[in-house]
């Protein structure tokens, strides 16, 4: 019966006509190959509309389901006469993808919640954001055997197949110790019909790594967040690009490497998500806007004016917050778009790096950018037993769209601050892959695209820290002499920090003991007028 109900869902659904054609295509290469690989696109609703118990079978036992589909394939290949070179069933490998999985709790994966269930072998879908990217390799799509035993049926002909499963390794599919079924004796490759596929390995992570990597948060729960492995075969390789957020359905699996068990998912489709933002502004910043309406000045100067009052005093450091206000809206994840990289010259670190933290988190992407880590991509080996090179993601990759906010500038090295103006001015990194230390017969170059802004700050007191002389000078100068003059020159804008150390403003002086005494304090009316969620939006 479910054999019937496929045959008319695949005539229903335009799923026949597609057969023909890519049979059509086999047919006309006249070369027989050990597998014969077709992807049939599968809406659930509209199947489980014809059949529930087929909808369900597809679901929950897709790889099951996939030999219902095999068989009526190949009865229609061989009815139509669709591909003469094809000689058994075993020679059909089908791949069901789903258009889309039920909107239920049950067919989402959470990455970075326990248990993670990776036995069931059906359809999930899931989210989050690519950190690492393995260059492309070839694996078996399936492969002929012979037996040895010459009197034995099964030493000619192709009854002997073996196919890539979900989560399979490469041993799984080809190696040397099978026996045949039928006489035991050992079986045999036959090279010459193997069919070889495009392989990408890439790590995924749950998007909450996002607040775990802003430098203050107003969410304090505590999450444990692991980075999970995926497989990209075939028509899906290089479909994901680094620090994007995705959407996927795919199968989870158990990959074993040496003693340790990897859980990962074996996709089956892929979507670019973007998640949508605030469709509204609040009742209080629109009251504002129309009072302040007669002047293009004034709302833009009240906003500055009163931000950030949870960190530092309304009225204090307006240019700064004004600068940082420009740099928040110029965010965006399209490519050749403004950006606006501050650098600010202080005397005052200490109040400056909170302000920018407590700025960051107004953002889905603002990233505190940890020292010990690296600020651009990086390339190691993949841990998954192929040797090949993986390119690690970093601050500004997981940024993307965003702010990457990387401290005090004089603390870096020359190496870095000199790749950091290359970014600044091309707004893109490359990646060089030495071939001979992957496996590779050739070195690579990817290039990475850095579409970020840069907040960074330098403490001009600390040359005397390091008890370097400064020189004089004149009224309206002062000493970038840390940060090399063409860096200073890629930033979008350098602000001079309005108060110096040994005069700070007494409301900052004020503001920062009462939130010393008391952290949860609201000091300020307008506070609670206008709130960070106010500002998000």
């Amino acid at each position: 019966k479910m054999r019937e109900v496929v045959l008319v869902y695949l005539d229903r659904s335009g799923g026949l006509q597609k057969f023909v054609h890519d049979c059509k295509k086999y047919n006309d290469s006249k070369q027989s190959y050990a597998v014969y690989r077709f992807i049939i696109s599968i809406n659930p609703s509209d199947i489980a509309e014809l059949d529930a118990t087929l909808g369900n079978y597809i679901l929950h036992n897709p790889l099951q389901a996939a030999q219902i589909f095999q068989s009526v394939c190949f009865v229609a290949i061989k009815t139509l006469s669709l591909i003469e070179q094809l000689q058994t069933e075993a020679q059909i490998s089908i791949l069901l993808k789903p258009t889309h999985l039920p909107p239920l709790p049950s067919y989402v994966l959470s990455l970075s919640a326990y248990p993670f269930n990776y036995t069931s072998q059906r359809f999930y879908m899931s989210e989050g954001i690519v950190i690492a990217m393995g260059t492309v390799t070839k694996y078996t799509q399936g492969a002929r055997f012979l037996c040895t035993e010459e009197t034995c049926p099964f030493s000619e002909g192709f009854r002997c197949i073996r196919v890539h499963c979900p989560g399979a390794t490469e041993s799984a599919t080809v190696r040397t110790d099978f026996v045949c079924s039928l006489c035991s004796s050992p079986l045999q490759e036959d090279m010459k019909f193997r069919v070889l596929g495009d392989k990408q390995v890439v790590e995924m992570i749950d998007a909450k790594i996002l607040n775990a990597l802003k430098g203050y948060s107003i969410d304090k729960s505590h999450f444990r967040i692991q980075a999970f492995t995926l497989f990209l075969r075939d028509e899906l390789v290089n479909k994901m690009t680094i620090g994007n957020h995705y959407r996927i359905i795919g199968i989870p699996a158990c990959v074993q490497n040496g003693l340790q068990m990897t859980a990962c998912i074996e996709v089956n489709s892929v979507q670019l998500y973007k998640p949508n933002g605030p469709s509204f502004v609040s009742e209080n910043f629109k009251y504002l806007l129309s009072l302040t309406s007669n002047s293009c000045w004034r709302f833009t100067a009240v906003l500055a004016n009163i931000f950030a009052s949870q960190v530092v005093p309304p009225g204090t450091y307006n240019t700064l917050k004004l600068a940082i206000l420009l740099s928040l809206v110029q965010t965006c994840e399209k490519e050749n778009t403004d950006y606006l990289d501050l650098l600010i010259m202080t005397s005052d670190p200490l109040v400056i790096d909170r302000l920018l933290n407590y700025s960051l988190c107004l953002l889905p992407r603002g990233i505190r950018h940890p020292p010990s880590s690296d600020i651009f991509p990086s390339v190691s080996k993949d841990k998954y037993g192929t040797g090949s090179a993986s390119i690690q993601a970093c601050s500004t990759v997981l940024a993307k769209g965003g702010i990457c906010y990387i401290g005090d500038l004089s603390s870096y090295k020359k190496d870095k601050l000199e790749l950091l103006q290359s970014v600044l001015e091309s707004r893109t990194t490359t990646v060089f892959i030495p071939g001979k230390k992957y496996g590779e017969e050739a070195d690579q170059q990817v290039t990475v695209s850095v579409q970020t802004n840069f907040w960074s700050f330098v403490d001009v007191d600390s040359s005397s820290k390091k008890h370097i002389q400064k020189e004089n000078f004149l009224i309206g100068q002062m000493d970038v002499s840390l940060i090399p003059v063409n860096l200073v020159d890629g930033f979008g804008l350098l602000i001079y920090n309005e108060f110096p150390s040994c005069r700070l403003s007494s409301p900052v002086v004020h503001h920062t003991l009462k939130k010393a005494i008391n952290p949860e304090a609201m000091l300020y009316k307008v506070s609670q007028q206008f709130r960070t969620q106010d500002y998000e939006e």
